[in-house]
């Protein structure tokens, strides 16, 4: 679509109103993306969640043992273990 034909945004309320504007239009009528380039953003942390998880007591034990041989947290170990298992087995299905 050429920059003439492109839509007015509309003035938003919300952001509730905004996302669901959204949610039903596609940014291409709207904005001309034709000279966008890509960004990273080096410094941004991944959005986190705490979780209950119970742990047999010498599971922690030992994972408290193998963090402090690599000088890190258990909870940061823990967390490592995990994401390289997922990532094995997200690989397995590609």
């Amino acid at each position: 679509m050429s920059k003439a034909k492109r839509k007015q945004l509309p003035k938003f309320e919300s952001e509730e109103q905004e996302r669901s504007f959204w949610a039903e239009h596609d940014s291409a009528d709207f904005v001309d993306w034709s000279g966008a380039q890509r960004r990273a953003f080096p410094s941004l942390r991944p959005t986190l969640r705490t979780i209950p998880l119970r742990l047999p007591e010498s599971m922690i034990g030992h994972l408290k043992v193998l963090a402090n041989k690599r000088d890190i947290p258990y909870q940061s170990l823990l967390k490592q273990f995990l994401a390289e298992r997922l990532q094995r087995e997200l690989s397995k299905g590609a």
